[in-house]
């Protein structure tokens, strides 16, 4: 039986439901000892909240800084870097040490590796979203012991990209919908016969539209009586008053919401609550509208029609970090926005099969589920990567 710690270490909740679902799985298929560790208060519990009876299978840790250097620093460095997060690793590297196999959807946990020297730790990626930005399959994705992805898009980047050997990789569908593909929330405007608008921005200020066109774009519907709008960004834009940004490099200021925008009935804006990380939202709403964020394909669940606004001029067509482009119309930083989101819905049509194609292509499906499968590959390499298991062949 393995030791395998779920980690979840980050500022926000939005990487949660990538790898919650797999834990849950293989906690109640009873081969292994599974535990679920936090880096903070709020993580914790909204693991208890998700996890719900599901606990009792499994133990929940709350990792912390133990080292007064550490306090320190992040004290210090907070406000600008995700100074916590990084120092949670070294902070707790006896407990990391007791495990054979640590799952994780982010990829600083590496430092383990690189850094801290622990070569016996299998580290398993189960990745967060299923995005066409470039920083998704960089080198360091050829690191891990054992890369769980999506669809057959990600699989075939990873080879082709980052170098990862596809003995490394498994194609096990998107954990994600398992848990949240069937979640409905009420309609939260006041007139609910208004078509909804999503707009979810992306934090990083080289690929973000909010940096250059996100006011406008929110003083346009707000003074408009046409549509519904929830503006639910990346949980990352707000969380600090400069966004920092290594890849692609970036340091910008965020522009802050417009009380008025705000206070508009038919405009809800959510900085970063659950349901902004939990489909809420991409289930609800009527037309996206975005840039480079990852919750395009979870929208796409059900084809609707799309807008993107590319506020930096890119040279997108071709490029497979912009295949999302190909849902919907692409507009500039000068676009009437309430005259493309009509054009959006009145090409819809021309679109719904390449939206559909996409989607194949980022999600795999089957009789089983996201989670059981991952759980299946993970049982699977723990076996083949055990000493026994080594001896034998």
């Amino acid at each position: 039986m393995a030791r395998i710690c779920f980690l979840f270490n980050h500022d926000q909740l939005h990487q949660l439901a990538h790898s919650l679902p797999i834990a849950l799985e293989l906690a109640a298929s009873g081969r292994h000892e599974v535990v679920l560790a936090t880096g903070s208060e709020r993580l914790e519990q909204r693991v208890r909240e998700l996890a719900g009876s599901a606990l009792e299978r499994m133990s929940l840790v709350r990792l912390d800084l133990r080292n007064s250097v550490s306090r320190l620093a992040a004290g210090l460095l907070e406000r600008v870097v995700p100074a916590r997060k990084i120092l949670l690793y070294r902070d707790n590297l006896d407990l990391f040490r007791g495990f054979d196999a640590l799952v994780v959807s982010e990829k600083t946990s590496l430092l383990l590796k690189t850094r801290y020297g622990l070569d016996h730790l299998k580290i398993i990626h189960t990745r967060h979203g299923a995005g066409d930005r470039a920083i998704g399959f960089g080198k360091e994705s050829a690191r891990f012991d054992l890369v769980l992805v999506s669809g057959p898009k990600i699989a075939r980047r990873l080879e082709a990209e980052a170098g990862v050997d596809p003995a490394r990789i498994r194609i096990v569908g998107y954990p994600k919908f398992d848990m949240f593909a069937d979640r409905r929330i009420p309609n939260p405007f006041p007139d609910n016969s208004r078509p909804i608008v999503l707009y979810t921005p992306h934090p990083s200020p080289r690929l973000s539209s909010y940096y250059r066109m996100g006011p406008r774009v929110l003083a346009e519907l707000a003074a408009s009586d046409r549509y519904n709008v929830i503006f639910a960004p990346h949980v990352m834009l707000f969380q600090r008053r400069h966004t920092l940004t290594i890849a692609p490099p970036a340091i910008e200021r965020v522009p802050p919401v417009n009380p008025a925008v705000e206070a508009c009935p038919h405009i809800l804006v959510d900085r970063g609550s659950p349901a902004a990380t939990d489909m809420s939202y991409t289930n609800l709403a009527d037309i996206y509208c975005g840039d480079v964020s990852s919750q395009i394909y979870e929208f796409l669940l059900r084809p609707r029609p799309c807008l993107h606004l590319n506020a930096h001029g890119v040279d997108w067509q071709g490029s497979a970090d912009y295949a999302h482009w190909q849902t919907g119309p692409v507009v500039g930083p000068r676009a009437n926005i309430l005259e493309a989101l009509d054009r959006a819905i009145a090409t819809h049509p021309t679109y719904e099969a390449r939206q559909k194609e996409l989607f194949a292509d980022t999600f795999s499906t089957g009789p089983q589920s996201a989670a059981i499968r991952a759980a299946a590959a993970i049982t699977s390499f723990m076996e083949e990567s055990s000493p026994s298991h080594t001896t034998k062949a």
